[in-house]
């Protein structure tokens, strides 16, 4: 599965489960000299505005990189810059109940991607969820994508960077049954997949 796959069912998703988000593709940022581009960029408002920073990863992503590290870096570096630049800066809201920013790293639910989280479990299993953008709370969530075939509104994500760690059972459990994760999870090399 393809980047450009992903993106379209994310953009599709969104758009059915909000009310007039505003979504940009390959939307570059740029702070203090430190450019880059997300894949994605997605600003919902519930009422206060929530911003989610999609880095997407497809199997020709994985192959292409040296490794987790670089696939890390390029994410840690959207999420230290992406807000700092003052066209995409959050305020801080009174009275806000909820994270301001999600910055996702998306994985396609394929047999490569899923060997290749499997191999660096751990450190993709330590990047802590808590954030902040600024002064705003934010979330960062590691996940492989589920639901690409179905409506988009039931377009979901099962992390490898929350409470239930890659292989667990909870990880097992969230795991649709007749999903392509579900299907590329069997794939894999059982030595690669013990799970806990």
């Amino acid at each position: 599965m393809r980047e450009d796959a992903l993106a379209t069912r994310l953009v599709d998703h969104y758009e059915a489960t909000s009310d007039a988000p505003a979504i940009r593709l390959e939307e570059p940022y740029d702070a203090d000299g430190r450019r880059g581009v997300v894949d994605l960029f997605v600003r919902t408002r519930t009422p206060a505005p929530v911003d989610r920073v999609i880095e997407l990863k497809s199997d020709a992503a994985v192959r292409r990189a040296t490794g987790a590290n670089e696939i890390l870096r390029q994410y840690r570096r959207m999420e230290r810059y992406f807000h700092a630049d003052e066209s995409h800066a959050l305020r801080p809201k009174l009275g806000r109940t909820e994270p301001g920013a999600r910055y996702l790293l998306c994985f396609a639910p394929t047999p490569t991607c899923v060997h290749h989280v499997a191999v660096n479990r751990t450190l993709y299993g330590t990047v802590d969820p808590r954030s902040q953008a600024g002064d705003v709370p934010a979330v960062r969530t590691v996940a492989f994508l589920t639901g690409l075939d179905g409506d988009p509104a039931d377009l979901g994500m099962v992390s490898v960077n929350g409470d239930a760690r890659f292989g667990s059972e909870p990880f097992r459990r969230a795991v649709p049954t007749d999903s392509r994760l579900a299907e590329s999870l069997r794939a894999v090399d059982d030595d690669l997949m013990e799970f806990e």
